[in-house]
């Protein structure tokens, strides 16, 4: 099946943002569970947050961090800008357009790289996780939290039936896991876990490694 392409994910992000909050809050309360917290309170120092979306975890984010997030959606963002100015945190944070396929940043520039529920629609997430460890220092983290193939038989088996038109009409992979792609680009993968609904969603923290490794 095609991948989505960057122009369709914005093209249906953009159309989609009013309710984008309503949506995620539903399955995050049924299905996903709440793992913005647990995300984001590993990052600290400057922070790159791929896909930000609408600013759901901005504030989360310790004291310390310096967050730059960036999204394809400039409706998504617009809500972003919103939700930081109403949590007081303008001042530590920044929304702008952006792909996180190939990022306008410099090699070894951010300390902590997060992501929640972003290589489900990214059309090349090997790319992205090369990107990602490019702008990372060494020693610094990615946090990962995505929906994936559930650790039960028979909800996988509903996932894989469901797939194809999930890419179709939402331009979001239900069955991609994204460890693979974060060990291909060179991460040494410190954690792993499963959580939410039939172990559908996959935690994952790992770090870029130091020039002695």
């Amino acid at each position: 099946m095609p991948q989505p392409t960057n122009e369709r994910i914005e093209a249906y992000f953009d159309e989609h943002a009013r309710g984008y909050d309503r949506e995620m809050g539903f399955f995050e309360r049924f299905v996903l569970g709440h793992q913005r917290h647990w995300a984001v309170a590993q990052a600290h120092g400057e922070v790159l947050e791929i896909a930000v979306g609408t600013g759901l975890n901005l504030p989360l984010y310790p004291n310390d961090a310096r967050v730059l997030g960036i999204d394809l959606s400039e409706q998504m963002l617009e809500k972003a800008r919103a939700r930081a100015n109403a949590a007081g945190i303008a001042s530590r944070v920044e929304v702008r357009r952006g792909d996180m396929q190939a990022l306008e940043l410099p090699d070894a520039s951010v300390d902590a790289v997060v992501s929640t529920y972003t290589f489900c629609t990214v059309p090349d997430p090997f790319t992205a996780s090369r990107e990602a460890f490019r702008v990372l220092r060494p020693g610094g983290l990615i946090i990962v939290v995505e929906h994936g193939p559930s650790s039960r038989s028979w909800v996988l088996a509903c996932q894989r039936l469901l797939d194809p038109l999930s890419i179709r009409f939402q331009a979001d992979h239900i069955t991609r896991d994204p460890l693979p792609y974060l060990t291909e680009a060179g991460f040494h993968v410190r954690t792993a876990e499963r959580a939410g609904f039939a172990g559908i969603v996959h935690r994952a923290v790992a770090s870029k490694p130091t020039q002695s490794s």
